[in-house]
């Protein structure tokens, strides 16, 4: 039987066979070590960047360019896309990699051609799925699918289907189909009329408006603008009124601004004003009252024609009397709701609740009422009313010419059982129940005897002074009478002095 050598797999590339020492295997094929490599950039391959495509080898990159979509860089990622597809690495003969050669030439191959209306609009060749765009109900290579004016790449937010069959980018679709204007293809700030196409010919631009003049067309008495008499059609009527006036017409009678729903006022001519001007007109005047504080003015009037608007009324309020004890203290006039002040229950006008002495106007805050029935303010109140002494008002400068208090001590009632000698309150000589002691050096007093012995302050243990007498006295009182003596000694140092 003759001999039947072993049958080996042959490689794709080279046509020898492969053995097992040196085989490499991609898409169920088998490689020899050294032919395992990328057939556009001969750039060896291993397991992890090896794609076969029909008993071909390919780097994941040369396999991108030659088969998959195409873009300004869709092949190589986001920031170095290109439209490299290897012909500058095909047409070459590949040598093998054991010496010899298969004497096959690698020659660059175009696109497949599509049947009619199937393939790409741009090219007419066949757009696979990895590739392809779709837009107008058909596919587009990436490629291809790009602005017919601009060239600028599209994609599914800016591509706009003209009516010529193409696609376009929104200004140039604006430009050549969208609506013309001084710059209305592209948006406020940059509106313009280019509507040139490619050859340089003009493109058919919008119908110029003409301007009409709206008083031209005179409507019926009473139903036109009231401002000039003309038709108001529904797309520049502006209502004012119950009446619709222009648009341009709906501006101030006075100052000719434009006006709106917010700054229109009705006047009582029939006629609209902004807010400023109604109120010098029609508002209340007064300097300055209708432009608000700061520069309130009477813009306009004259004093005559203020004085007629200004309403009469009596400033008198004694010539209507009111009823014994029912009017006003001061004046004994009718005190009304929108003039009445309320003190001591009862009801002053506003320009009488002033202070009887100094005659400042008062309000609920500074107003004191005196027990003669009037009203003060606080600084009289206190020198008519309130506890007398030079400087009775300020602590540090409390004192008097005497050693005698100028303050009235009341006088109370002691009515009880006397208390043994040297056990009772100092004071009074009563006994101290617990409930009211007081005590001051060993010695205890009722709390309504534990005032000052010459001004009658009540005193407690921040302001308690024993004296060498046996008495009690407030602080004042005490350096009064036995303290440092000197003229100004109570009003601080910088007035002390001897003579």
């Amino acid at each position: 039987m003759p001999f039947k050598p072993v049958e080996h797999p042959k490689c794709p590339k080279c046509g020898k066979s492969v053995y097992a020492a040196e085989e490499r295997v991609a898409g169920g094929l088998k490689f020899h070590k050294m032919c395992f490599k990328c057939g556009l950039c001969n750039k060896l391959l291993d397991s992890t960047n090896c794609t076969e495509h029909e008993g071909e080898l390919f780097c994941k990159v040369c396999h991108a360019r030659k088969y998959g979509p195409k873009g300004y860089g869709f092949g190589g990622g986001a920031g170095c896309l290109s439209m490299d597809t290897g012909e500058h690495l095909e047409g070459k003969p590949e040598e093998a990699t054991n010496g010899h050669t298969n004497g096959v030439a690698k020659v660059k191959t175009g696109k497949a051609k599509a049947a009619e209306g199937e393939g790409c609009p741009r090219c007419g060749c066949i757009v696979y799925a990895a590739e392809q765009m779709l837009a107008r109900g058909r596919p587009w290579h990436k490629e291809c699918f790009k602005c017919n004016a601009c060239t600028k790449t599209l994609d599914s937010v800016n591509c706009c289907e003209g009516p010529d069959k193409d696609i376009y980018c929104k200004v140039c679709y604006g430009k050549r189909f969208g609506p013309k204007g001084y710059g209305y293809g592209q948006g406020a700030g940059a509106l313009q009329c280019d509507v040139l196409m490619e050859d340089g010919a003009n493109a058919p631009v919008a119908p110029k408006t003409t301007l009409v003049d709206t008083t031209s067309i005179k409507a019926p008495p009473g139903q036109g603008c009231p401002r000039c008499g003309g038709s108001v059609f529904a797309a520049e009527q502006v209502l004012a009124k119950g009446s619709m006036w222009h648009r341009k017409c709906f501006k101030c009678r006075d100052c000719t601004k434009t006006l709106d729903s917010v700054l229109a006022c009705d006047g009582p001519d029939k006629d609209v004003y902004c807010k400023t001007c109604y109120g010098k007109k029609w508002g209340p005047h007064g300097y300055g009252f209708a432009c608000g504080s700061g520069f309130l003015q009477t813009d306009g009037l004259n004093e005559a024609q203020i004085s007629q608007l200004r309403p009469f009324y009596n400033p008198n309020t004694t010539s209507i009397k009111a009823p014994e004890g029912q009017g006003c203290p001061r004046c004994g006039g009718m005190v009304y709701a929108a003039e009445q002040q309320l003190a001591k229950g009862t009801m002053w006008h506003k320009k009488c609740f002033n202070c009887c002495q100094c005659h400042r106007p008062l309000d609920s805050i500074l107003a004191c009422d005196g027990p003669d029935k009037e009203i003060y303010c606080k600084a009289c109140y206190g020198k008519n009313f309130g506890p007398k002494g030079f400087g009775y008002g300020h602590s540090p400068t409390l004192f008097s010419a005497s050693e005698t208090s100028t303050a009235p001590r009341p006088n109370v009632q002691r009515s009880g059982p006397q208390a043994p000698e040297g056990q009772g309150c100092p004071r009074c000589g009563q006994m101290v129940y617990a409930a009211e002691q007081m005590n001051s050096k060993n010695r205890i007093w009722h709390r309504r005897c534990f005032t000052c012995g010459d001004c009658n302050r009540s005193l407690d243990s921040t302001t308690l002074n024993d004296s060498p007498d046996g008495n009690i006295y407030c602080k004042s009182c005490y350096g009064r009478r036995y303290g440092p003596k000197g003229v100004g000694y109570g009003m601080g140092a910088g007035v002390l002095s001897m003579a």
